[in-house]
């Protein structure tokens, strides 16, 4: 008996799919939008969003300047974000936002339009376009809701998408380093200094900038050689003052000392 009834179950799952298809086709082929505007509710809360989403755009153009129109903009764009469509529902929310400015929703519209974004930001190693876009729009959200329930959440992902821009700028920097394009790599370096002043990379920044210059003056054409040899000692000496107990003294002192020689070599032969 048991066996059995294994052996039927799946018939059975399959004939209610069919005539939960069925039942969705002919609400589908209603001309009622307020049918199919209680079904999409219906579905919603059932997190059938896929079949939900559909029936929702189906009648938003028709409901249009309706009572219930706010209300399926507003889960329209859940059902794409329940789906991870996070593209889409940012477009919704976006959208909602600037329809419905008066909406009881609007607080939650435009945190979600932010949140979307936040959750389509790519890793550290791709293209961070929409990471600056996502960070716009949290810190957008933050100034004009500073106290709203989501303020925490958006400003705890305001950080992490700083953290991860500081990590794509890190990777950039020492990418040029490793490639040898050194004078890149030290305005790369120079330019992670300034946008990242509390960046845990800051030491081993200053320190390849260091390796940058030096590296990039003994390839340089004699008129130029001077004043980069003279640039390293700077940031060794800036270095130095800023991490006297660095790991990378070390290295960072045979830049320093070679730099000195070879200024001393100049001076010789220009007196």
């Amino acid at each position: 008996m048991h066996k059995k009834i294994i052996r039927l179950f799946p018939l059975l799952l399959l004939m209610i799919l069919i005539a939960s298809c069925s039942k969705f086709r002919k609400i589908q082929k209603s001309g009622d939008w307020k049918l199919k505007y209680e079904a999409a509710l219906k579905y919603y809360e059932e997190e059938d969003y896929y079949r939900a989403g559909i029936l929702f755009e189906e009648i938003l153009p028709i409901i249009r300047g309706t009572e219930e129109a706010e209300k399926a903009n507003f889960l329209f764009a859940y059902t794409y974000f329940y789906q991870r469509q996070y593209i889409l529902s940012a477009h919704q929310f976006k959208q909602f936002t600037r329809v419905y400015g008066r909406s009881e929703y609007v607080m939650e519209a435009a945190y979600m339009y932010a949140n979307s974004l936040y959750l389509q930001s790519p890793a550290p190693s791709l293209d961070q376009t929409s990471t600056y876009e996502a960070l716009a729009a949290l810190q957008g959200f933050l100034n004009k809701y500073p106290y709203s329930e989501y303020s925490e959440q958006a400003d705890a992902q305001v950080q992490d998408l700083q953290i991860k821009l500081e990590k794509k700028a890190y990777d950039n920097a020492k990418l040029y380093h490793k490639l040898r394009n050194y004078k890149s790599a030290i305005v790369a370096f120079d330019n992670f200094r300034l946008d990242y002043p509390d960046s845990k990379y800051q030491e081993e920044i200053s320190f390849l900038a260091i390796e940058s210059i030096y590296e990039l003056a003994k390839v340089s054409i004699r008129s130029k050689q001077e004043e980069r040899f003279q640039d390293t000692i700077n940031k060794y000496e800036n270095f130095v003052d800023r991490y006297p107990n660095s790991k990378y003294l070390q290295d960072a002192e045979k830049y320093y000392e070679d730099s000195i020689k070879e200024l001393r070599r100049f001076a010789d032969q220009n007196s």
